[in-house]
């Protein structure tokens, strides 16, 4: 039926009336929902704001083409993730521990997603996210209904891996990608995300495994990192509060221990920031060492990016003065000449800046603290950055020159949250670096291994620490996991370079007992670039026993390179055996003493680490100085040892009671001093000389070092006389106890005075 048009002309002006009505209306009820809506809004819009930012992709996307470390390092992912895309994805049903190929299979996928989310912020290429989103549905359909992991060696295990630790891992990084694709998805995608996925995973890692998550511990630490990314992502207060101070209320068995001997903090610290309160000292140093230092880092700092972004009013760079930003500063400084960490308490050998949460921390230092310029040069020799903001300062730094070289000097590093809990003093001097370790013992993660040291010289071990007993995610060994042996063996006295006394390791090899004490510097001193001396001494590792090591640096003029002096004083309640190894690496050259080679090769010992090191040789020593000399890679080595005609010397090496050859085979040379109370234990270590296997030529191959001689041992004081080969002799006094840099000293040895101020006297 067709209408006229003033019945059209009427039906239009009614509609228009009716509309403008509706208009005014809804115009007048949402004038107090304006600001809800806008909030609505920007929540769905601040996206990226985790680790990447709006402002931050912004100024990429403008530098890209500009910027060589920075855009190679985005070449390098693109080329990467592109060729995973084209693979397909492939979330299996999980199974096995480190090494297998669920495991990982899984913790490939978190990296990629990571890596994935920030292409897709940088390139805005879709197909980056449509992948990252692909991948974590199906992740949210096998969530749902998956159950706790089959394999049970952990005392917390995870869903996706073996233990909540790697959970904790995949969280951490899915959480940045999830945060990189957040407005590709429509709400009722988020909501079944987090709905399935996101907040029963935070639950299953913190309040479903206190024994996991509520403790101070570098475990922890993931498990609170992982549960606040998420929370901030997500924008939930729950969360995000649970992760920085633990969980509230909970009841926990304040006795439950982990797999590796720690435990539940009792006195109910937990959270992220009680583990930076607890194990970080002022100094930065962390007390499990510096490889679980270089692991926990990555937690550490990018939760603090995410929590400087998102929530600034915490200042979280500035908690406790700012000992995160220290703490890298420390790490750098806990490496060799190659960049590679020294091996303190459990540490696998290897493990250097290179590693990508060292590229996390440089260029977050970077960023976030003074932007120290020598940061830009290890960046240089990383090659690669973040792909971030902090990422981007880095590549602007480099790009207009303002690298310089990372200093690594002298460095004493207190343990301790207050700092007085020991230490790690670390002497350089020219090519030579000599840790010396006095700390606490690292919980469940410390050696029992007080004043203890290694040496290096341009970044070859010289004395060696052995590590840890571990091959790390090679499944063949142990699922990848530790060995029984690093407790028979790597954790025990004797499988280092300090005093073992009666076959029994200090603490008597007990956790409860070794937390309760620890090393106390007697002094630090490098002032002098020539002599650079630490000292420290330990009273509890045996009872009724004190020790009192002190180690210097000395560079003499007659000498080629700098020589190590090694003086370890015992002061004991009664007669003990005392064993002094030295774990040399290298071919033996020659000794001033004859040894007896046995036809049948026994172990040492049957416990405390004994059983595991047989004996090749033997011998007594028969001069007032005992001298060994070894060649490796290309330079010469010499021991020369004060003994006395009652010392035993040992040839041992490692491997005894070991069928499944779990431990590397590293020789010793061993002093045993039996039925001695008090006693002094004083050595030198030269590095001279070298050998060229092209020209076949030997260059000072002998040691320079004629005598050493004790000509005074007090309580107060200690002095060695070291007389060279050209006939010259140098007169060292360490100062036992009271060793202020301030105190006056007046002292007569063979009538002669001797008057100096300060904590030892050299010359």
């Amino acid at each position: 039926m067709r209408l006229n048009n003033k019945t059209q002309l009427f039906r239009i002006i009614t509609l228009l009336i009716i509309v403008t009505i509706i208009g005014c209306k809804e115009a007048s009820t949402n004038e107090q929902g304006d600001e809800k809506v806008d909030k609505i809004v920007s929540a769905n819009s601040d996206h990226p704001k985790l680790i990447l930012t709006k402002a931050g992709v912004e100024s990429i996307r403008k530098q890209l083409g500009n910027i060589p470390i920075f855009d190679n390092t985005l070449k390098a992912v693109q080329e990467e993730i592109d060729a995973e895309i084209a693979l397909g994805i492939d979330t299996p049903i999980p199974k096995d521990y480190s090494g297998g190929y669920t495991h990982v299979r899984h913790k490939r996928n978190m990296i990629v997603l990571q890596k994935a989310g920030v292409l897709y912020q940088i390139l805005n290429d879709e197909k980056y996210a449509k992948y990252v989103k692909d991948m974590l549905m199906q992740y949210e359909a096998m969530y749902k209904t998956l159950p706790v992991h089959p394999k049970t060696r952990s005392y917390a295990r995870g869903k996706l891996f073996w233990q909540c630790l790697n959970d904790s891992n995949w969280l951490v990084y899915v959480s940045q990608a999830y945060d990189c694709i957040y407005n590709y998805l429509t709400e009722e995608e988020r909501n079944k995300l987090e709905t399935n996925l996101f907040k029963p995973f935070a639950d299953f890692i913190s309040v479903d495994n206190p024994q996991f998550y509520q403790r101070v511990h570098n475990h922890s630490t993931w498990g609170n990192a992982a549960v606040g990314m998420i929370g901030l992502v997500m924008n939930d207060e729950e969360l995000i509060d649970r992760a920085l101070y633990g969980i509230k209320g909970a009841e926990m068995d304040k006795t439950a221990k982990d797999d590796d001997g720690g435990f539940i903090n009792k006195d109910g610290k937990a959270g992220f920031l009680a583990n930076i309160e607890e194990p970080f000292s002022p100094d930065g140093y962390y007390n499990e060492g510096p490889y679980y230092q270089r692991y926990a880092m990555y937690p550490f700092l990018v939760f603090a990016e995410g929590l400087h972004n998102v929530k600034p009013e915490l200042k979280i760079f500035e908690y406790k003065e700012g000992v995160l930003l220290k703490s890298i500063n420390a790490l750098l400084n806990l490496s060799d000449a190659d960049g590679e960490f020294f091996p303190l308490n459990d540490g696998q050998k290897g493990m250097s800046y290179y590693n990508d949460a060292l590229v996390t921390a440089v260029d977050i230092s970077y960023h976030f603290g003074a932007q120290d310029p020598g940061l830009l040069s290890i960046a240089e020799k990383q090659n690669k950055v973040l792909l971030d903001d902090s990422g981007l300062a880095v590549a602007l730094g480099i790009k207009n020159g303002k690298a310089k070289p990372f200093a690594k000097k002298s460095i004493n590093l207190s343990d301790g949250p207050d700092g007085k809990q020991g230490g790690v003093g670390i002497l350089r001097n020219e090519d030579i670096e000599l840790v010396f370790k006095y700390a606490a013992q690292g919980s469940s993660h410390g050696h029992y291994d007080k004043l203890s040291y290694s040496l290096y010289e341009n970044g070859e071990e010289i004395i060696q620490d052995y590590g840890l007993a571990r091959f790390v995610n090679i499944e063949q060994k142990g699922g990848g996991n530790y060995l029984k042996e690093n407790k028979t063996w790597a954790k025990q006295t004797i499988a280092h370079n300090t005093v073992t006394q009666n076959e029994t390791s200090h603490y008597n090899g007990d956790f409860e007992i070794g937390s309760k004490h620890n090393p106390e510097l007697n002094y630090f001193s490098t002032e002098n670039e020539s002599v650079q001396v630490v000292s420290a001494k330990e009273a509890n590792a045996y009872p009724g026993t004190e020790m009192l090591r002190t180690m210097a640096i000395i560079k003499d003029e007659d000498l080629e390179k700098p020589y190590v002096l090694d003086i370890m004083k015992l002061v004991s309640n009664k007669a003990n055996q005392y064993d002094f190894p030295y774990y040399f690496l290298g071919q033996v050259l020659n000794s001033n003493f004859e040894y007896k080679i046995p036809s049948t090769l026994k172990p040492l010992g049957d416990k405390n680490g004994y059983q595991h090191l047989y004996v090749e040789g033997s011998a007594k020593a028969n001069k007032d100085n005992t001298k060994f000399s070894w060649l490796n890679k290309g330079k010469f080595y010499t021991l020369t040892a004060v003994t006395n005609t009652n010392d035993e010397i040992l040839f041992t090496r490692i491997g005894a009671n070991d069928p499944a050859f779990n431990l590397r085979r590293e020789a010793a040379i061993m002093l045993r001093r039996k039925n001695t109370k008090n006693t002094l234990f004083v050595s030198t270590i030269e590095a001279h000389g070298s050998y060229s296997p092209v020209s076949e030529s030997a260059v000072n191959s002998n040691s320079s070092i004629k005598e050493l001689k004790v000509i005074l041992d007090t309580d107060q004081y200690t002095a060695i006389e070291i007389t060279n080969v050209k006939g010259n002799t140098k007169l060292f006094i360490t100062i036992n106890k009271n060793a202020s840099k301030e105190t006056k000293h007046t002292l007569k040895i063979n009538d002669k005075d001797y008057d100096w101020s300060g904590s030892y006297y050299f010359k």
